[in-house]
């Protein structure tokens, strides 16, 4: 368990300064970029990076792994030595500067592709006054947002290649060197290139700009999808579509329209045309591979161009670069199987005139034997999972939706899982569920199984998929409700961030994390807990009498003790005291012991700090009690 109490609070304050923020990003590693720049210039050095060395592991761990056939003959090599004339950026980047290599990060060049058309998010990732010419040491920098906040990753120029060229993503101008760069920090970031190969457009996006992404079925399109993609663009969003594949064998094979299946593309624009007399609704869709490209209707040397006027069909040509095209907006819908959309979040549309939505975030992790309770198939445990209480205010104020609902989008990410991938490890199968709460303003307890096996859920994630993000747009009537983040099984352990955004009021509140206090009933329970048959509570939750406890009961036994246990405190009790998911009564006894001490130490403590007293004064248990799970939770992390 990471942390004490002081770490907690260190980190509360930096974060109440404004670090993770874009403008005061976390420094990835420790690695402080001005710092060692400056070194390096002081000692007349180029930069060499220790902690992703140029070494076969900084490539992969199975196709790319050492001494594999794709690895041999890899030379690093810095753009100086392979060029004359290196440059970080050449007349500004644009999409033609992001070309494919022998890396399956389609998914990753399409969504640095779409980054290209906001100059502004752009500089966000890949910072100003980078440069092989003035202060050159061979260190460069950028930025990426990563589970709630931005982090600053550090590297060495040196760039894998064979035979003198590129093995990866390069620039069509073979002396500019931003996106290879790009990629050799994103692969820092992730532990390998290989951890790349392989993902969601998504991923990208929102890594790039700390948004929150949602993803459509092309074959189940609403209605009004046109409207939402012209809203989006509008709105500064980042878009991606790709085509679903069936087997292996379809990976990056080619349609008869020359589309490549598997393959990552971004949209980048729509337009309506008159043709024929009637009103045709284009889109312009780019492939960053650039080598395959549509040969249908609207592909660019088809005859219904003939049919435009003149002014026009240049207009729609000139907006075009190379690895562009346009197709009309049904066959869109009919050739791709699924579209992405990152809506961009406050910090990233300060510019006027951009709406955005409100965003809440929570960290949370699952953990077996505690907080791992998996769906609803296994009705014992999801009980158990982390819960959520929200609260919706308002009814959003769309003219052009006549739907009396609060609108807003739910994401559940789980953390670190590319880097997992060399470990044999891969992304969890995830999704959520949101219950209604009648009992409008009920205690912020966490809810038992009693109330799931008697409620159903009003709405939930689409589906449970495999997939770093799952996420959803809803809609609500106002009131009050619960969402329960889950893997599909039970027992499987992953850290997670939950995003909530909302475009009308809204409040959620984290019922894992904080209680209301102890009543007094509760505080005379603890203070007489010795004298509690402990042996009737043990007995009760024996449900089959072996003679130990599942684990997943261990918060109800200790509340019965009079305790009440965030999820954190509950995951350190339970990896603490019991064995293969199961807690015995010896263990249980002890448990129940060293929380009664720390309960007493910790109230002697803060009675003679603060009142200097030995008892407490009248009406001051509701701001001592709250504070009770962390300082427990940190000294057993130390005892």
């Amino acid at each position: 368990m990471s942390g004490g109490i002081s770490a907690s609070i260190a980190t509360s304050r930096l974060r109440a300064e404004g670090m993770g923020s874009n403008d005061h990003a976390v420094p990835f590693l420790n690695q402080d970029y001005e710092a060692l720049r400056q070194q390096c210039l002081e000692t007349g050095c180029l930069f060499q990076d220790p902690s992703f060395l140029a070494e076969p592991p900084s490539l992969g761990f199975k196709e790319l792994a050492p001494y594999s056939a794709k690895t041999r003959d890899v030379e690093w090599m810095r753009p100086t030595e392979l060029t004359d004339d290196p440059q970080f950026i050449l007349g500004g980047a644009t999409r033609t500067d992001i070309c494919q290599g022998a890396l399956g990060d389609c998914w990753l060049l399409a969504a640095i592709a779409s980054l290209t058309l906001n100059e502004r998010l752009l500089h966000r990732v890949v910072p100003h006054g980078q440069s092989f010419q003035e202060d050159y040491a061979g260190i460069f920098h950028f930025q990426f947002w990563q589970f709630g906040e931005w982090v600053d990753v550090v590297i060495d120029d040196r760039l894998p290649t064979k035979n003198g060229e590129l093995m990866f993503v390069h620039s069509a101008e073979g002396n500019e060197f931003w996106s290879a760069l790009l990629e050799k920090a994103y692969s820092k970031l992730n532990g390998s290139y290989e951890a790349l190969s392989g993902g969601s457009t998504t991923e990208g996006f929102e890594d790039f700009t700390g948004g929150v992404s949602e993803m459509y079925d092309l074959r189940k399109a609403p209605r009004d999808l046109y409207r939402i993609i012209s809203k989006a663009l509008d709105r500064g969003s980042l878009l991606g579509c790709s085509i679903d594949i069936t087997s292996a064998f379809d990976m990056e094979s080619v349609t008869f329209k020359k589309l490549v299946k598997g393959h990552a593309y971004s949209v980048t624009g729509l337009k309506q045309v008159d043709y024929q007399g009637q009103v045709e609704r284009l889109i312009r869709v780019r492939n960053p591979w650039g080598q395959v490209e549509w040969t249908g209707a609207w592909s660019d040397n088809s005859p219904e161009w003939d049919e435009l006027d003149p002014t026009e069909r240049e207009d729609l040509h000139l907006q075009m670069e190379d690895g562009e095209f346009w197709m009309s907006f049904q066959e869109f819908l009919r050739q791709f199987s699924r579209l992405e959309i990152c809506n961009l979040t406050a910090d990233a549309l300060s510019e006027d005139g951009l709406s955005h939505w409100n965003t809440i975030k929570f960290h949370g992790m699952w953990r077996r034997g505690s907080t791992a309770g998996g769906c609803r198939n296994h009705p014992n445990t999801f009980w158990i999972n982390p819960q959520y209480k929200i609260t919706l205010l308002e009814e959003d104020d769309d003219p052009e939706d006549d739907e009396v609902a609060c609108s807003f989008l739910v994401a559940l990410m789980q953390k670190d899982r590319r880097r997992y991938r060399g470990q044999g490890q891969d992304m969890h199968t995830i999704g959520f569920a949101i219950y209604e709460v009648r009992d409008k303003g009920c205690q912020n307890v966490h809810l038992k199984k009693d109330f799931f096996l008697t409620h159903s859920s009003c709405a939930r994630s689409e589906t449970f998929i495999n997939l770093r993000e799952v996420s959803n747009r809803l809609s609500l009537p106002p009131g009050e409700y619960l969402i329960v983040p889950s893997t599909f099984e039970s027992g499987q352990e992953a850290d997670f961030v939950l995003r909530f955004e909302c475009l009308a009021g809204c409040v959620l509140s984290d019922k894992d994390l904080k209680t209301d206090g102890f009543s007094m009933e509760s505080c005379r329970t603890m203070v007489n807990l010795m004298d509690v048959s402990s042996t009737v509570i043990y007995r009760e939750y024996d449900m089959d009498k072996s003679g130990s406890m599942s684990s997943y009961e261990m918060r109800l036994a200790v509340e019965s003790a009079g305790f009440k246990l965030n999820n954190r405190l509950n995951q350190v009790l339970v990896a603490r005291y019991a064995e293969n998911e199961a807690i015995d009564f010896d263990n249980f006894i002890c448990c129940l012991v060293k929380l009664e001490a720390m309960f007493s130490k910790y109230c002697h403590f803060l009675l003679v700090l603060l009142y200097g007293v030995e008892s407490v004064p009248q009406g001051c248990w509701p701001m001592l009690t709250p504070m009770f799970p962390t300082v427990v939770s940190s000294c057993l992390d130390v005892l």
